[in-house]
C-alpha cells in the first residue's frame, strides 16, 4: 500500500508548495533581517500537507467522475487503476489535512487570526479544487487558483508569518511564483485536452481550444519575467536577475508549448516547467543573500 500511496501523493508536484515558502522566507530576511526556523518549518509543513491532500482528493474524485480514463497520458492514477480504493485515498487525504491543521495551530499561536483567514479557505480548496458544488478544476479556474493560492497567498502569508507585516514586495514575488506555478497546470491541461473534453472537465484548454491554450503558457512565462523588472522600483535591482530562467529555459518551454503536438511528449515540458520554478527560487535565494 505504501508504494501506491506515495504515487498518489505526486511527489513531483511538491516544489509548487515548497518554493513559495522558501522564497517568502528569503524575502522576509532580505527586507527585515528576521527569520524563524520553527515558523518556516510549520509553514512549509502546512503547505506540503495541503498539497498532498489536494492531490489525493483529486485522484479519488477524478476517478469517481470518470475523468481519469484509459486514454490518460500523464502519470498513473491509483484510484482509477484500482491500486487503492477510493475510500483509502480519501481517508489518506483527510489524514494529511489533519497534519496541515496541526501546523496551522502552531502558526495561529504565533501570529494570530490572519492564519485562519489564509488557512480555512486553503483547507477547503484542497477538496474544492476538484470536489464540492463548484469544483475549480472543472470550471476552467485551475490557473487562477494556482496564481492566487500558490503565489500571492502562499508567499504573502509566509512573509507575514515571518515579519507580522504585509509587504508589497511579497505581492510582486507571489505573482511571479504563482505565474510560474500556473505554467504547470496550463501544460498539463493542454496535454490532456482531448481526454478532458470527453469527461466534462472544462479547463481553459478545453474551453478555448489548443491555440489559445498554447498562448496562455507563453503569457504566463513572459509576464513572470516582465514582473521581474518591478524589483527596480523596490530598489532591489539584483533580484531582477532571478528572472534569468524565464529568459533561457522559459524560451525552450514556450517553443515546445507552441509547436509540440498534444500528447505524452508534453510530459517533458512539465519537467522543464518544474525546473524553471526551482531555478527561479535558487537564483532568487542566491541574489537576495549574496548581494
Amino acid at each position: 500500500m505504501i508504494a501506491p500511496l506515495l504515487l498518489a501523493t505526486r511527489p513531483k508536484t511538491l516544489p509548487a508548495a515548497i518554493v513559495p515558502v522558501w522564497v517568502g522566507c528569503v524575502l522576509a530576511w532580505k527586507l527585515t533581517g528576521k527569520f524563524s526556523l520553527p515558523l518556516a518549518l510549520a509553514t512549509v509543513g502546512g503547505a506540503v500537507f495541503i498539497q498532498i491532500a489536494t492531490n489525493l482528493f483529486n485522484d479519488a474524485i477524478d476517478a469517481a467522475k470518470g475523468a481519469d480514463t484509459e486514454r490518460r497520458l500523464g502519470p498513473q492514477r491509483v484510484t482509477a487503476s484500482g491500486l487503492l480504493s477510493r475510500r483509502a485515498v480519501m481517508t489518506a487525504a483527510a489524514v494529511f489535512l489533519a497534519l496541515a491543521i496541526a501546523c496551522g495551530v502552531v502558526l495561529w499561536q504565533a501570529v494570530g487570526w490572519p492564519i485562519l483567514a489564509i488557512g480555512i479557505p486553503s483547507l477547503y480548496l484542497a477538496y474544492g479544487y476538484t470536489g464540492g458544488p463548484f469544483p475549480l478544476a472543472y470550471r476552467g479556474m485551475g490557473e487562477l487558483f494556482v496564481i492566487l493560492f500558490f503565489g500571492l497567498v502562499a508567499v504573502g502569508g509566509t512573509v507575514f508569518i515571518q515579519t507580522l507585516v504585509w509587504r508589497k514586495e511579497a505581492l510582486l514575488l507571489g505573482a511571479q511564483v504563482g505565474l510560474l506555478s500556473a505554467v504547470l497546470i496550463s501544460i498539463n491541461n493542454l496535454r490532456d485536452r482531448e481526454e478532458d473534453s470527453t469527461t466534462g472537465k472544462r479547463t481553459l484548454a478545453v474551453r478555448f481550444g489548443p491555440k489559445p491554450a498554447r498562448v496562455i503558457v507563453w503569457m504566463e512565462v513572459k509576464l513572470a519575467a516582465f514582473l521581474g523588472l518591478v524589483w527596480f522600483i523596490f530598489e532591489l535591482p539584483w533580484l531582477v536577475l532571478a528572472s534569468f530562467p524565464m529568459l533561457s529555459l522559459g524560451m525552450r518551454l514556450i517553443w515546445g508549448a507552441l509547436t509540440m503536438p498534444e500528447g505524452r511528449g508534453m510530459n517533458r515540458l512539465l519537467a522543464m516547467a518544474a525546473g524553471q520554478l526551482v531555478a527561479f527560487a535558487v537564483l532568487f535565494h542566491f541574489f537576495a543573500v549574496k548581494l
